[in-house]
């Protein structure tokens, strides 16, 4: 047997796990929910319309709810699951998630509680999520990509799992594309998805190292457009006392899913440590400025990473559950 070949029984195993894999993706379905719960679509439509208009934040929170949930032992709503004293433990109150706005759980709520009295027991809390972030995105000017349904709910929260799996705003950037590359997204994959960044907001405390005594030659971070500094300076002033103190990621068009975004990283207007370098790095800086030249590029590219990561570590079988709330599991095996 040539050495360049796999040994008969991994070759297998390898081959097995690709077609679970395959198999697993392929019950997901678009029109999954045609007949066991046709208003599906319009009701999420509704929801989510209604909470947008009257919490405008709430499309960035959903969107980063969604990531957050999939990154973390896949999309299956585990993130939504509250603490309780069979599993004090729950992905939620990390502190990594602290900073999850409450409307992005809340649209979530009232579309679960519209679907089961219209269908019960039918739509999994997971496809709800996944389905309301691309209408969110689409309601704020982003692109619509295809959602396909069927995913099911986790019995228990991936607490245990969170670490290494999450960006933080002052991570390298070398360890940010080994997190990506290990659930199979390219570099070019990951600035598309950061570019997510284009709407929402962050704390003072997440980027006050770079405004306020950034080192001992520099004030602040020499990367940064210094009318910018000053302006998050002002805003910032008391965020010691006040946490709640948040800047907009894209101070021009905060409210608009946008290329501005990566325009704003070549003019040193990165909120985050870890936006401001993508523009820097040889590794990134070629994808921040064809996105910044390119919206319809950053809009192809955006949807189908987002695509990629709705695919994340599906259940199915007795796996997953369609949870009847969003934030208890059906029955009372689940643990951290």
């Amino acid at each position: 047997m040539s050495s360049s070949l796999l040994p008969l029984p991994l070759l297998l195993l390898v081959l097995l796990l690709s077609t679970v894999q395959s198999e697993k993706q392929s019950k997901l379905k678009t029109d999954y929910y045609k007949k066991s719960c046709p208003n599906f679509g319009k009701i999420i439509q509704e929801v989510i319309t209604d909470k947008q208009l009257a919490v405008p934040t709430t499309a960035a929170g959903a969107l980063r709810l969604f990531f957050h949930d999939c990154v973390v032992g896949g999309c299956d709503a585990s993130l939504l699951l509250g603490s309780s004293p069979i599993s004090p433990a729950s992905e939620r109150d990390h502190e990594i998630n602290h900073s999850l706005p409450g409307d992005a759980f809340d649209v979530v709520i009232r579309a679960k509680t519209r679907l089961e009295l219209e269908c019960p027991g039918v739509v999994s809390c997971s496809d709800v999520l996944a389905e309301a972030t691309r209408d969110l995105i689409t309601m704020v000017g982003g692109p619509f990509y295809p959602v396909p349904l069927g995913r099911l709910d986790s019995h228990e929260p991936h607490a245990s799992k969170i670490e290494g799996h999450i960006a933080t705003p002052n991570m390298s950037l070398t360890k940010i594309i080994d997190m990506f590359s290990a659930k199979g997204f390219s570099v070019q994959e990951m600035v598309a998805l950061s570019g997510a960044h284009t709407v929402g907001f962050s704390h003072c405390s997440e980027f006050a190292n770079r405004i306020f005594n950034f080192s001992a030659t520099e004030d602040h971070d020499p990367t940064m457009n210094p009318d910018y500094v000053d302006g998050l300076r002002k805003l910032c002033v008391n965020y010691k006392t006040d946490p709640t103190m948040a800047a907009f990621n894209d101070p021009m068009s905060p409210g608009k899913f946008d290329n501005t975004y990566f325009v704003n990283l070549q003019n040193g207007l990165g909120l985050l440590a870890s936006d401001q370098i993508l523009a820097l790095d040889p590794r990134t800086k070629p994808f921040v400025d064809s996105y910044a030249k390119d919206q319809t590029k950053f809009f192809q590219d955006f949807a189908k990473a987002m695509e990629k990561v709705g695919n994340l570590d599906i259940k199915t079988g007795d796996k997953g559950e369609v949870r009847k709330r969003c934030d208890t599991p059906n029955t009372t095996k689940f643990h951290s």
